[in-house]
């Protein structure tokens, strides 16, 4: 274990720095070879005609979408680029990963599945403000992605089983994946009414007040019977939160407090810090589809963690969950030998897949390293960098 600065003293915007350079170096390439494309490996190492050939993450690119619009949006604070003046900004990688995500999914943004298609919504909407901000071309481009994938989200938000968003095309199960980032987007579009409706519904179906925090979903079952899938987890909580304080509103700020302490008391595990201090640190999910799954709830607890209309319980409660899990994962990070595969792509760092177990027993070297568990580090890390800079 390589030995951190204190938390209250690391400057996370340069870890940030550090994770997507790491992610980037180690898992981005053209689509097909092709200029002005961007794309990520599924896993590394391996060639890049071999992960073109694997199962495509739609989603999972959504979220890299995402992580590249927060180093931009640091880049443009700081007024230097993430990977140094000669590579490529931020900005400019997560538009040719736009373009490579419509090439890569047949020339199109619609799939389906709602949820991968609202994540990429949230994540475009993101960086085309980016664009604004730093008076980049592209906005017709995000919009028109926009505009396609807004009436599916119409399609899917019906009155069957009183509201709710379908999960995918085959319109059985209307669940929180789905839900939440489609209502967190409507909410950001200006489109309260129906975001509203949304997280109501949500609350009124898929709310465990025992737990305080929102089930998986509802499936329509053979002769239409109902079906309750009861599963907690972590990145349904994180829109769900998002949309809360986006609508904003006594009620649903109140209902967002009470997520986050939810959150703290059901969400956590114990890791020991190299301070000697024994933190509580947001559960993670393994790998594959789970690898992503803790870093979308701390983008969303940052959210909150800065949110001046809550109460300082409920942002410091917030803000430590986001710091002290990028704590652990930072401290458990691994360098890259200059004999490993992983180094040939530039790679330097490997995170760990959980916050209290090190990389070097999850990814020791030679073997094989996944996307989404790296994403959600650079998120994390992300999120904290956020967190920081406001109380800095």
């Amino acid at each position: 274990m390589i030995s951190p600065d204190d938390a209250t003293t690391a400057d996370w915007s340069a870890r940030a720095d550090e994770a997507a350079r790491s992610v980037t170096r180690m898992f981005g390439q053209r689509l097909f070879f092709l200029p002005g494309t961007h794309i990520a490996a599924i896993e590394r190492p391996s060639g890049g005609l071999k992960n073109l050939r694997r199962p495509w993450h739609y989603w999972w690119q959504a979220h890299y979408v995402d992580c590249l619009v927060d180093a931009g949006r640091r880049e443009l604070a700081k007024g230097a680029r993430f990977d140094g003046g000669s590579r490529p900004s931020a900005g400019r990688l997560a538009s040719r990963l736009v373009t490579g995500i419509r090439l890569r999914n047949f020339l199109t943004v619609v799939n389906n599945y709602y949820d991968d298609m609202a994540w990429l919504a949230l994540s475009t909407l993101r960086l085309a403000k980016l664009a604004e901000q730093t008076r980049k071309p592209g906005a017709r481009r995000h919009a028109r992605i926009r505009k396609s994938l807004t009436l599916q989200f119409d399609s899917a938000s019906t009155d069957d089983l009183g509201g709710g968003t379908f999960w995918s095309t085959k319109r059985d199960f209307k669940n929180t994946p789905a839900t939440a980032p489609v209502a967190l987007y409507y909410a950001r579009t200006g489109n309260t009414a129906k975001a509203q409706a949304l997280v109501d519904w949500l609350h009124a179906k898929l709310f465990d007040p025992a737990q305080g925090m929102y089930q998986d979903g509802l499936r329509i079952g053979p002769g239409g019977a109902v079906v309750l899938e009861a599963a907690i987890y972590t990145y349904n909580q994180g829109p769900v939160l998002g949309a809360l304080l986006e609508l904003g509103g006594q009620p649903n700020l109140d209902r967002a407090a009470s997520l986050v302490d939810a959150v703290s008391r059901n969400l956590t595990r114990p890791a020991l810090l190299a301070s000697g201090k024994t933190a509580a640190v947001l559960r993670c999910d393994g790998t594959g589809d789970g690898g992503l799954f803790t870093g979308i709830l701390a983008r969303y607890l940052a959210l909150g963690a800065v949110d001046g209309r809550l109460s300082d319980r409920t942002r410091a409660t917030a803000a430590a969950l986001v710091i002290e899990t990028a704590q652990a994962l930072w401290e458990g990070r691994r360098a890259v030998g200059p004999g490993e595969p992983l180094a040939r792509h530039g790679a330097h760092l490997v995170f760990p897949v959980f916050p209290e177990t090190p990389a070097s027993g999850s990814y020791p070297a030679g073997a094989a390293v996944e996307l989404s568990t790296q994403l959600q580090a650079w998120m994390i890390l992300e999120a904290a960098a956020a967190v920081w800079a406001i109380q800095n």
